[in-house]
């Protein structure tokens, strides 16, 4: 999602640079440096949530323990590996 929006705003940049008057030239250019600190937070954040989404998952699943045979329970948490993982692999 940050890449595409990161995308959309590079093009209507260059867009304002090609195209632009003075005014939108300097408009978009003072944005684009805030933008790219705005976009680098999200981006951190980002992180930040997949490792508190993790932190909960493990609770739940550790929480789970009760319910599932001990085959099942490492089943789920392999599972759960795999999807943390392509998570993870958004964010890069």
């Amino acid at each position: 999602m940050l890449d595409r929006l990161e995308q959309q705003a590079d093009q209507w940049m260059t867009e304002m640079v090609e195209q632009g008057t003075d005014d939108q030239v300097f408009a978009s250019g003072y944005l684009q440096g805030h933008l790219a600190l705005s976009l680098n937070e999200l981006d951190e954040q980002q992180s930040q949530l997949l490792s508190l989404l993790s932190e909960d998952m493990e609770k739940r699943i550790s929480a789970a323990s009760t319910e599932l045979a001990p085959d099942d329970l490492n089943l789920v948490r392999q599972a759960w590996l795999q999807l943390l993982q392509r998570l993870q692999q958004l964010g890069h």
